[in-house]
């Protein structure tokens, strides 16, 4: 079974793959299950805890430093995934409520550009992902079989299931929880 948290590569990694994915790129489970489920929906739980741990000391100026030449900076990151994972909580809930949503994509790299990402304080997208993810959770444990199968359609990545949704965000957390650590390598923190 490929765990959420590490999922497996389908080839090695070279240099910049190591720097952009170094947990590896997802991969999709071959069977989704309901031991599968548990252990996917425990590492979104874990998440917000793992990326405040990550970042935990971190003065200032080390924010600033990025995972990688040309990567978004700790702080971008952090704010990142406040807001990637306020978009997958909606599309939970949209796939949840309405037949087949066509969900809307949004520019995640101009999002990070943006003025909130440089002047709010990390603390307050780390306090925004506890909250959303206890909400989050919560829904995810109470799915049924028949939830798990609705689906809703990406723009950009096509139809998907809840199941592979949960796959991508248990993935996503874990994925930039890695960048914040080779960033802080790099901070010589």
């Amino acid at each position: 079974m490929t765990s959420p948290a590490a999922p497996s590569t389908t080839a090695p990694a070279t240099t910049g793959d190591e720097l952009r994915y170094p947990i590896g790129r997802l991969t999709m489970p071959e069977r989704f299950d309901a031991a599968w489920r548990a252990q996917a929906i425990q590492a979104v739980a874990d998440a917000p805890a793992r990326l405040a741990q990550a970042v935990a000391g971190l003065s200032d100026g080390q924010l600033e430093t990025p995972y990688r030449p040309g990567g978004w900076t700790i702080r971008q990151v952090v704010h990142h995934v406040a807001d990637s994972h306020v978009n997958a909580y909606v599309r939970f809930k949209l796939a949840l409520t309405e037949d087949v949503p066509t969900i809307r994509a949004y520019e995640e790299a101009r999002w990070a550009e943006l003025e909130d990402v440089r002047r709010v304080p990390i603390e307050v997208s780390l306090e925004l992902l506890d909250a959303l993810h206890t909400r989050w959770v919560a829904q995810l444990q109470a799915m049924t079989e028949e939830q798990w199968q609705r689906r809703l359609i990406h723009p950009v990545n096509g139809e998907r299931t809840l199941d592979q949704m949960l796959a991508t965000y248990a993935w996503h957390g874990a994925h930039h929880v890695a960048h914040v650590d080779l960033a802080r390598r790099a901070a010589g923190a």
